[in-house]
């Protein structure tokens, strides 16, 4: 069995941004559903899973705006043009069989991370469809991250992480702890970047085991930094590391990919002026009949 696992938002902004000046009939635009209609139907394509579920933002997560203010605090607001176009993606979600997630107050990353470790332990292979480093820190053998920018169209397994970060995906929350991460507005420690954070986690392990041995750190200006910052790295852990204890958690049987419901989508195509789409349902429809 294997578990597609959709980074909603995200892919939204990447259809959103990949496609412009797509309306329909009336003028709305759908330039977004477009892009992630086809995102998605290409990626189901390489990953063939037998459940699959896009996941959405349900907002910030209390516990750390209270551990940090600014917690992505710099991110703009979302484009008018995208958000009237976010509930047309869940009835198509809806039409084609998908299961679609959305919890207040829960962020799409916790429920992300807590469905894999749940799919995980009951014997899934799990693909994480996002280019969100903070999923790295799940992935193993039986999870792979499917980025969507990567032309290559492999997936990232334990090797890729290494390669790219310069540590294992089990140090990957100390390595974010260690440089910040600016997309989330977490701040980091003052020069200590990529590699320098990857070189002390290569020699220590891990941030328990650096704090423990701070005198051994050669450099007197990184030692002096890492000391000035130890309250901030150890608030960094937490931001960082997925909450997989979260409430209200689907059952695995309900993300079980569903029919296709032909006629509701017949409509929602001929609604947005999707016509290829549309003549390509319709082909299949009357295929179906003959077989």
């Amino acid at each position: 069995m294997r578990l597609l696992i959709i980074d909603g938002h995200a892919f939204a902004y990447r259809a959103f941004y990949a496609i412009r000046g797509l309306t329909s009939p009336t003028g709305q635009p759908t330039n977004a559903i477009y892009g992630f209609i086809n995102m998605l139907a290409k990626l189901e394509a390489q990953v063939l899973p037998t459940h699959s579920v896009v996941v959405w933002d349900g907002g910030l997560d209390e516990g750390r705006v209270e551990e940090l203010d600014d917690y992505k605090a710099q991110r703009d607001p979302m484009p008018d043009e995208m958000e009237v176009q976010l509930d047309a993606m869940v009835e198509y979600l809806e039409a084609e069989g998908w299961a679609s997630v959305c919890d207040d107050g829960i962020e799409a990353d916790d429920r992300i991370g807590q469905l894999t470790r749940r799919a995980e332990a009951e014997g899934f292979e799990v693909a994480i469809a996002s280019s969100d480093k903070d999923f790295f820190q799940l992935i193993n053998d039986r999870v792979k991250m499917w980025n969507p920018a990567d032309k290559s169209g492999k997936p990232m397994d334990a090797e890729a992480v290494v390669a790219k970060t310069g540590v294992r995906p089990e140090q990957i929350v100390d390595w974010l702890s260690l440089v910040g991460d600016t997309v989330d507005n977490i701040p980091g420690v003052p020069g200590v970047g990529v590699k320098t954070a990857a070189s002390l986690l290569n020699e220590f392990g891990s941030v328990d085991e650096l704090y423990r041995n701070l005198a051994k750190v050669s450099r007197d200006k990184l030692r002096e930094a890492l000391a000035a910052a130890e309250a901030d790295v150890r608030r960094n852990q937490s931001l960082v590391a997925l909450k997989l204890d979260l409430p209200g958690e689907p059952e695995l049987d309900e993300l079980r990919r569903g029919f296709q419901d032909s006629a509701r989508l017949e409509k929602l195509y001929e609604e947005w002026g999707f016509k290829t789409l549309l003549k390509d349902l319709r082909e299949a429809r009357q295929g179906a009949l003959f077989e």
